[in-house]
């Protein structure tokens, strides 16, 4: 019985020393996988960083356009900036007809709650390629148009100002100049926004001034051809530093029906100092423009359409926007200065802005300051959940101050037939078609009309350019531009 006993003992300590042995052998638990955690808190697209309370979400496009008669971005041959037309106004060489542009967007949006409201931060960056401005060799011009940090009603950093009203980002592909949208560079903000309840808002805002075409001009000189006088009493650009910020003030609705919202702003329109070869001769008191504007969206029936394309809207819409401005240009049109609109190599119109004139002996060397006005409205009618169409236009008229009517334009009409030389405006109408073939793919044409009228008329005789000879003569001036845009987006 004994050695029965010692056996099964034996037994029982070998199997359970192989046990432990196989034990060992056995993985160690893993920790708990923490998956990915949907955020539904602020719409589709919003992931939790793990281990945060912060949601985030990470979106994008990849755009590629062709433009005929529109300069890089859309904007219509000649109605840009002096740039353009010095490049090519009576060149050949100079002249770009078609125009291609790559661009690539990427944007990071993190939010969370906190006890003083939504805690948000939001940037977007990209790069493009313009051909043939921009080599093929990959050398591509990187931008930025927003980065801004919003909490507890305060709004800082770049993004759009908030005197705009509306957005028609969703209307066009082209870049129309009959109205003041800062929505395709933004600019820098400080402000603050007041919810009343019920849609109703109300902010105040300090911006960057540059951002809406800060100008006060000292001299604008007009020679263009050899007839008029190179000495015409105005001689050279003389705008002031970064003085004051503009402040924007703006009362909003956002309801169901849509949004309105009316708005102000005071300009910056201070000059520097008068022109002297010898020394400085003293400068014009600081002076001050303003703007005021109202702008509204009404979203009405699609006729049983409803859009399946999340980055559009799903509604039929109806935009409107308008504002008035003294000493304060930029919030009426996004026209980057003048421009050189020519016809055939042998007519021009010829238009110059800035939000101010001055010297010594003009207005009794006090700034003198330009008014100008501008109107813009669309509809955009869904056909079917892929299919949409927009009509949209505009007017923006720019009337230079009487002080240098009488300084310039007067004296210049013994050589050229000229009333008010300074004086012009812009009508444009567009209609963009686009087709949805599937969620976040657009593809579409936008077709522009631009006029240009001009107050400079009569003719000249050109000089320093040989491919032109002989007579040049002023007069209104339209184009057709038209673009075909193909865009992915990656944002939900």
């Amino acid at each position: 019985m004994k050695v029965v006993k010692s056996l099964l003992l034996g037994s029982a300590a070998g199997l359970v020393a192989v046990a432990g042995a196989q034990a060992a052998d056995l993985p160690v638990k893993a920790k708990p996988v923490e998956y990915v955690k949907i955020c539904s808190l602020y719409g589709a697209g919003f992931f939790y960083i793990p281990g945060t309370d912060t949601c985030i979400k990470l979106g994008g496009a990849v755009r590629v356009q062709a433009e005929w008669n529109a300069g890089s971005g859309g904007v219509p041959v000649g109605i840009g900036s002096n740039t353009e037309a010095a490049q090519g106004a009576f060149t050949r060489s100079a002249t770009n007809d078609v125009n291609f542009r790559t661009r690539l967007y990427f944007s990071v949006d993190a939010r969370q709650q906190t006890e003083y409201g939504t805690l948000r931060s939001f940037f977007r960056f990209g790069a493009q390629q313009t051909t043939p401005a921009d080599a093929s060799n990959n050398s591509s011009v990187v931008f930025w148009d927003r980065a801004f940090i919003q909490f507890a009603g305060f709004t800082v950093g770049k993004t759009l100002s908030f005197f705009d009203g509306v957005s028609f980002a969703t209307f066009n592909y082209n870049n129309p100049r009959t109205m003041a949208d800062t929505g395709p560079n933004g600019l820098t903000v400080w402000a603050y926004t007041w919810q009343f309840g019920n849609g109703i808002s109300g902010t105040i805002s300090a911006e960057d001034p540059n951002g809406r075409f800060k100008n006060v001009t000292e001299s604008l000189p007009l020679v263009i051809g050899g007839n008029v006088p190179a000495s015409n009493g105005l001689a050279g650009n003389a705008g002031n530093g970064f003085l004051f910020p503009d402040v924007v003030g703006a009362l909003r609705v956002d309801q169901a029906w849509g949004s309105a919202q009316v708005m102000a702003a005071m300009h910056d329109a201070s000059g520097a100092y008068y022109n002297n070869a010898a020394v400085s001769s003293g400068h014009p008191d600081n002076a001050f423009g303003w703007a005021v504007g109202g702008a509204f969206t009404i979203n009405l029936p699609s006729f049983g359409a409803t859009s399946n394309v999340n980055s559009q809207p799903n509604v039929d819409q109806l935009q409107f926007s308008a504002a008035y401005g003294v000493g304060a240009v930029g919030y009426t049109t996004n026209m980057n200065g003048g421009s050189l609109l020519v016809n055939g190599n042998s007519s021009l119109a010829f238009t110059n802005m800035s939000d101010g004139f001055y010297n010594a002996a003009l207005n009794g060397g006090q700034v003198s300051m330009s008014t100008a006005w501008s109107a813009y409205g669309g509809y955009q009618h869904l056909w079917t959940p892929n299919w949409r169409t927009s009509l949209y236009g505009g007017y923006v008229a720019y009337q230079a101050p009487g002080a240098l009517d009488q300084a310039v334009c007067q004296p210049l009409s013994t050589i050229i037939n000229v009333g008010r030389c300074f004086d012009w405006h812009v009508m444009q109408v567009g209609s963009r078609t686009q087709w949805n073939p599937v969620s976040q793919l657009d593809v579409g044409v936008d077709v522009l009309y631009s006029k240009v009228g001009t107050e400079f008329g009569g003719s000249d005789i050109l000089a320093g350019a040989p491919q032109k000879q002989g007579a040049l003569s002023f007069a209104d001036q339209d184009v057709w531009s038209v673009m075909f845009r193909v865009q992915r987006n990656f944002w939900p």
